[in-house]
């Protein structure tokens, strides 16, 4: 009896999946797509952080530990007290900058090194020259074949660079091989500090440490050598600084890959589901012949786990070669700003290419659980009954575990994050998506009920036939609930996002004009007598400037520093101000204003007093209120102006914002700037119009990967709705034949099945836009202020949405009657000859 019962289990599962080949395709595609999604993210991020860390280490070659100052340095007179400090084997000084190459829109690394110091501690970054004093000319400079390639420059050509609002020309005297892709320039230390304007700086002292010296107890003792604003730390400290400022966006990304593949795991459910019942005789059958609840569940399983299987192989390619492509058109950062410079070859490993695999599989497997419960807990005296197949998953109509896991969804909303992650948000949403579907059958039986009856037959059909089966009817809107409230959820909040971009620049950009020394790198600036002119320039009412920049912490990104001008009495005129700006108490240290990010991530509130490394002396501050500031992610801190100049000496700028007179076109202002400021055409001047615009565009950028992963999400979704509607019709074959044997025409039949289509994806669009408002605001509220710390307005994009519902309705309705086109198309006697 076991041997019979084996052969007949074999057969009839071998003749389901050969029967259902389409469907089954489907959900193999579905997983693969969500596995392929997952697994080009992680390759994409590990890749470059794997890069990173390879750069580092090629840089501080054997160095312990690093002395590190902010990016305008700090006094080289510190390094000979390093050098001669006990424990001390070999101390290297380096200069480290990001220079404005002329005619590009990038930078580029240049590192000054002691040719001689860097020799005993990274001697890969010492220049291959034919002469041996090449390493020692101070307008010689030596590339890595990454630079050379991306500047498009050889040996013997001049590379032309920005300091200040002049040039400094430096010849290519040979390559300098280092082991990692990443751009990186290399010149004699005297020549970059003469060239850079960093005479008397350093940028960080690579420490190696002699033998048998305890690492922690020489850090503790160059520590307290150090003054104020400088750190010591291993070198690896910077990857994970660096490393930390990309991962909340990696793992926002890698969580909505996630989504992907659990939308595909729904689509095994729905799949698996739609097969258990059109078999549910057979499983009886089989029961009969003594095959156990365990084994039959154990062989549905399988089944979703083949299909997982199939998925997961095919998407791991798929994910590479999507990994290789997001590489060539949106880059290594993914659009999100980070890992810019490095260009790395993609390595897979061995740890990513198993987790996803395994997670593909684990999720086919899930999906193909609850059918598996359901087809081995049905008795087989009422499964072998005509109709039971109306009975199908009538256990899912349970309400309490719903409530309990939505209950406990809602409470995961309040609780904080782990590491820095939002873990508890990520849950919530989970809980409540999960939640909603496990009350999906309540929700469709309600719906239908309180739906009006049509009066033409073959509508009023379909709704009699929905409601007649709401386990089914559940199961179909399983994959579009989810797809439908994670699409609308992402909407919601990336619109809120922009919106709420949008009215900031709109806020902080309140002058005429922009001026900019450099997009990007620490060499370009203002000097004093270039600001006098343009403070002077006709057409120019008023002129502010602004200077960036600082170290707070070794273990996390640069906070930056903004010296500007602002009205201690009304700051919400030039920063984007939250809440109530408090006033400074008499007596007080002078005043500050910090960022929401600077006041998550550092912990600051209005009123305390806090300590800022400035010119290697701390100096005492009052919060005076916080702002938002969408442009530094790192956190920033806001001081007066005048306040720097006094305790630096530093009168060079970094912006200036200009105020025009009345009729004075901004092009006017741009041409007498080109005209009368020496090296003003190497300033980069912009209209807030302009500035909004190029914001915006890099905000859609940033989001490109979103908006595929919803895309994603969305086709699997309605993939989901056909292979549904289409395993329900071809279950329906004898009811079509009775339906036509009694005078309806093939194009009823098509209106009844249009609108049983129209029907339940209107329930599932409905669920699916209130679950995902509820989940907006959770990305708003609290994964998007855990991860990033910026607060944002709720903002409803009706029309996106209105367009989205309209077109999902329609694409809908014309899947369940393609669906069932399959079935309308056999003959009616042979759809009704098993009943004779």
């Amino acid at each position: 009896m076991a041997e019979s019962s084996a052969a007949a289990a074999s057969a009839i599962f071998r003749g389901s999946l050969a029967q259902n080949h389409v469907r089954t395709a489907f959900a193999a595609l579905a997983i693969a797509l969500g596995v392929a999604l997952g697994f080009a993210v992680q390759l994409i991020n590990q890749t470059a952080v794997n890069e990173l860390g390879q750069s580092v280490r090629t840089l501080s070659g054997d160095a312990d530990l690093e002395v590190r100052g902010p990016r305008a340095g700090f006094d080289e007179v510190l390094y000979p007290e390093v050098a001669r400090m006990r424990g001390v084997a070999v101390a290297s000084p380096v200069v480290e900058i990001d220079a404005k190459v002329v005619g590009r829109a990038d930078t580029l690394r240049i590192l000054g090194i002691d040719a001689f110091r860097a020799s005993l501690m990274q001697p890969g970054l010492i220049g291959a020259s034919t002469e041996r004093l090449d390493t020692l000319r101070p307008d010689l400079v030596f590339l890595s074949g990454a630079a050379m390639r991306a500047l498009e420059v050889a040996t013997g050509d001049t590379l032309t660079l920005q300091v200040g609002l002049e040039q400094v020309r430096l010849r290519v005297a040979g390559e300098v091989q280092v082991a990692a892709n990443t751009r990186l320039a290399v010149m004699d230390i005297a020549g970059a500090q003469s060239a850079f304007d960093r005479l008397g700086r350093l940028s960080r002292i690579d420490v190696r440490i002699a033998p048998g010296v305890d690492a922690a107890a020489l850090a503790k003792r160059l520590r307290m050598l150090l003054p104020p604003g400088l750190a010591v730390a291993p070198p690896e400290t910077s990857v994970a600084a660096s490393a930390s400022l990309s991962r909340s966006y990696r793992v926002n990304l890698n969580v909505l890959a996630l989504v992907a593949l659990f939308t595909g795991g729904l689509l095994v459910f729905s799949t698996q589901a739609h097969a258990v019942v059109r078999r549910r005789a057979q499983f009886a059958l089989l029961r009969v012949l003594g095959l156990t609840r365990s084994r039959l569940t154990a062989l549905v399983v399988a089944e979703g786990a083949l299909v997982g299987t199939v998925g997961s192989a095919i998407g791991i390619a798929i994910g590479f070669a999507l990994a290789g492509l997001a590489v060539r058109w949106i880059g290594v950062d993914l659009g999100s700003g980070f890992f810019r410079g490095v260009m790395p070859a993609l390595e897979p490993e061995p740890w990513a290419i198993v987790t996803f695999f395994a997670l593909g599989v684990a999720a086919a497997m899930l999906g193909s659980l609850v059918p598996a419960l359901d087809a081995a807990r049905t008795p087989p005296a009422l499964a072998l009954k005509a109709g039971d197949e109306e009975r199908a998953f009538t256990r899912l109509r349970s309400v309490l575990p719903g409530l309990g896991t939505l209950a406990l969804g809602a409470l995961s909303t309040v609780l904080p994050p782990v590491l820095g992650l939002p873990l508890f948000g990520y849950a919530a949403i989970a809980l409540l998506l999960i939640g909603t579907l496990m009350l999906m059958p309540r929700f469709a039986a309600a719906a239908l009920s309180w739906l009006p009856r049509p009066r033409a037959s073959p509508a009023r059909l379909a709704v009699a036939q929905l409601e007649g089966t709401p386990g089914q009817v559940s199961v179909s809107l399983a994959s579009i609930v989810a797809s439908v409230s994670l699409t609308v959820s992402m909407v919601i909040m990336v619109a809120s996002f922009r919106d709420s971009l949008d009215a900031w620049l709109e806020r902080v950009l309140p002058a005429d004009l922009y001026l900019r020394a450099a997009s990007g790198g620490d060499t370009a600036y203002v000097p004093p007598e270039a600001q006098a002119r343009i403070a002077a320039l006709p057409g120019v009412r008023r002129a502010e400037f602004m200077r960036e920049q600082l170290l707070l912490d070794p273990a996390r990104p640069r906070i930056t520093l903004q010296a500007r001008t602002v009205d201690p009495a009304n700051p919400s005129r030039t920063l984007a101000i939250i809440g109530t700006p408090i006033g400074r108490p008499s007596g007080a240290p002078p005043p500050a204003w910090i960022s929401e990010v600077a006041a998550d991530i550092y912990g600051f509130t209005p009123g305390s007093v806090i300590e800022l490394p400035i010119a290697g002396k701390a100096t005492s501050f009052t919060i005076a209120g916080v702002w938002r500031d969408y442009a530094r992610q790192q956190g920033a801190v806001v001081i007066e102006l005048e306040r720097y100049v006094e305790l630096t000496g530093d009168r060079t700028v970094t912006n200036a914002a200009l105020w025009l007179a009345a009729g004075v076109a901004p092009s006017a202002v741009e041409d007498a700037l080109r005209r009368e400021v020496p090296g003003g055409d190497r300033l980069e001047v912009a209209t807030p119009s302009e500035i909004r615009s190029l914001s915006l565009r890099a905000f859609d950028r940033t989001f490109a990967v979103t908006y595929a992963l919803e895309l994603a999400a969305v086709v699997i979704g309605l993939i989901g709705l056909s292979s549904s509607f289409g395993a329900l019709a071809l279950a329906r074959r004898r009811e079509f034949g009775v339906l036509r044997h009694i005078g309806m025409t093939k194009k009823q039949i098509g209106t009844m099945l249009a609108t049983e289509g129209l029907v339940v994806s209107a329930i599932g669009l409905a669920v699916g836009l209130m679950l995902g408002f509820a989940v907006s605001l959770i990305l708003i509220h609290v994964v998007n202020r855990q991860s990033f710390h910026w607060g944002m307005d709720l903002s409803l994009p009706w029309s996106a949405l209105g367009g989205f519902a309209l077109a999902l309705l329609a694409l809908s309705t014309v899947t369940a009657l393609a669906s069932g086109r399959q079935a309308m198309s056999e003959a009616a006697v042979r759809a009704v000859k098993e009943d004779w």
